[in-house]
């Protein structure tokens, strides 16, 4: 029993971390965005594109619905063989059309570095095509913008019950991000930081370019900063199927979580392990009354922690060791396949 009892003070104890993985990361939804109307006229949104023509209506009208214009879009069409190219002319954008793919570069990160090359902002947004800008995110984006390097991590938009399965991915990537660090899908640099450091060309090769982006602009004493993005931009994810998640999951994750800073590590690990122990304990217990008290607890935190970076349903959170355990498989996964060829939109690609 006193086994028992010890068990479940740590497991409480390792619970307790997890209010302080949060505690930093505001979200810049409900600030003042009249500070960013008047540097609108100097950015140039750049979105990469591979048969994306059912993303791009999404983000391109919420693009034209925002009360301060861009100074431009380009679509950079990166071999596409649906009707990408067509869907973003009828919307207004720029098309580029990316060039052949060089030996040593990524998709993503080649169509990014065309697009930087044709943009004739001061300011550069790159942003992936399954995202959108809510009702003015662009001016609440711009009016945090202090210089360097900013990023904004999107809000989920869950809609189908197997996407409720990326929760502990989307919170690792926040806690591994936020202050500090850069998100995939977003980024907004002033154009001579982002030459200092070399471009796209700099991380050619990577699948998780921003996050290796950042590395690059901290050694230049570039500043560095990303925040929470609830009421300002959002995003779905994999919504083409379980198959299509675990594969874009696996595809680069180890890689991104060997990026996140050790303290910032140690603090996700003990508390990923408390969560684990209580349901573990309360099925092995012979008592269960206050290893099920436990067990409400860290599903009540759960719900508050998913509440802030998407719309996961509430019974996600009490059910929460199912995504824990997928998170752990998926994880496994993209660590066995580190280094290795995977299929990603049509393409062999060597997993970071």
């Amino acid at each position: 029993m006193n086994i028992e009892i010890g068990l479940l003070l740590v497991a409480c104890v390792l619970w307790a971390i997890g209010f302080f993985l949060l505690r930093p990361h505001r979200s810049i939804g409900g600030s003042d965005s009249s500070n960013g109307r008047s540097a609108a006229g100097t950015v140039s949104i750049i979105i990469p594109a591979r048969n994306e023509e059912g993303n791009l209506p999404v983000l391109l009208r919420s693009l034209s619905s925002q009360s301060t214009k861009p100074r431009e879009i380009i679509v950079v069409n990166d071999g596409s063989t649906d009707r990408t190219v067509e869907v973003a002319r009828e919307y207004g954008a720029t098309v580029i059309s990316s060039k052949p793919l060089p030996e040593g570069w990524r998709g993503k990160t080649w169509a990014c570095h065309q697009g930087a090359q044709s943009a004739n902002g001061a300011l550069l947004l790159f942003v992936d095509a399954d995202t959108w800008f809510e009702p003015d995110g662009l001016n609440r984006i711009l009016s945090h913008y202090e210089g360097g390097a900013f990023s904004v991590g999107p809000y989920h938009a869950v809609r189908n019950a197997y996407e409720d399965l990326s929760l502990f991915f989307n919170l690792n990537m926040i806690v591994g991000t936020v202050p500090d660090r850069l998100f995939g899908q977003m980024l907004l640099v002033d154009r001579d930081s982002f030459a200092r450091v070399g471009g796209h060309e700099a991380v050619k090769g990577r699948i998780l370019e921003n996050y290796f982006l950042a590395r690059q602009f901290h050694d230049s004493n570039i500043a560095v900063r990303s925040a929470i993005g609830r009421g300002v931009l959002s995003f779905r994810m994999y919504p083409n199927g379980l198959r299509e998640l675990m594969d874009g999951w696996t595809k680069g994750f180890a890689a991104g979580a060997a990026q996140t800073p050790g303290r910032v590590l140690l603090l996700v690990v003990a508390w990923m392990t408390g969560l684990t122990l209580v349901p573990i304990g309360g099925l092995a217990a012979a008592n269960g009354f206050w290893w099920g008290i436990a067990y409400l607890l860290c599903a009540g935190q759960v719900m508050w922690l998913s509440r802030l970076i998407g719309s996961f349903k509430w019974f996600t959170a009490f059910l929460y060791p199912l995504p824990l355990l997928f998170f752990f498989a998926v994880f496994t996964r993209s660590s066995l396949r580190s280094g290795k060829q995977v299929t990603w939109k049509g393409r062999e690609i060597r997993a970071d």
